[in-house]
């Protein structure tokens, strides 16, 4: 199988979010052909199209990140049933200016953790839409919506239930099986 590197999304900003611990159970399970990169969103500017003849250096990073990347990983919490501020501020940054979108054909793949029961069922279709418009291809199954606890999620990453653990390892399994066919099919753009 060919080895394809990952660039991730943690929707949220927090130092503590449990979707940065989530990512980090992610990287630990995935399988040998998947490596992954952070793409970091923290720093963006709110997008505004007054710079869309000159991005800032932050906003520049963030497409050619993703530009490089193979495939994208989205791994978000739910605020306010929809995908965080700064995540959405992201991917409008990542696909403006027009005809310059670095989503095209970006294989993509939907995760998120929450401790309430819904595990981010809302913020995931939200960010399905907005990404089915950046033409991005979307793994849709298995889908992830992970309640998050504590006791199941450690804080370096270790997943203390098996059968959470497994879960885990399927979808990962499932979304490099995911990558290898979109590539196979769509040509991907570079630089």
């Amino acid at each position: 199988m060919t080895a394809f590197t990952v660039g991730y999304f943690v929707g949220s900003l927090s130092r503590e979010s449990i979707n940065r611990t989530l990512s980090k159970a992610l990287i630990a399970l995935a399988p040998p052909e998947l490596s992954f990169a952070e793409i970091p969103i923290g720093d963006l500017p709110l997008y505004n199209r007054d710079f869309d003849a000159d991005y800032p250096p932050s906003a520049r990073a963030l497409k050619e990140a993703i530009t490089a990347a193979d495939a994208i990983l989205f791994i978000t919490p739910e605020y306010n049933r929809s995908i965080p501020g700064a995540l959405k501020n992201a991917l409008d940054w990542a696909s403006r200016p027009w005809g310059t979108n670095s989503l095209t054909h970006k294989p993509a793949g939907v995760i998120g953790a929450s401790s309430g029961a819904l595990g981010t069922v809302l913020a995931q279709q939200s960010l399905r839409g907005v990404l089915a418009f950046c033409n991005a291809p979307q793994m849709t199954a298995p889908e992830a919506y992970i309640h998050f606890t504590p006791e199941v999620f450690l804080a370096d990453g270790t997943v203390t239930n098996e059968g959470t653990r497994e879960f885990l390892r399927t979808y990962l399994q499932e979304f490099a099986d995911f990558v290898e066919r979109v590539h196979t099919i769509l040509p991907q753009r570079r630089g």
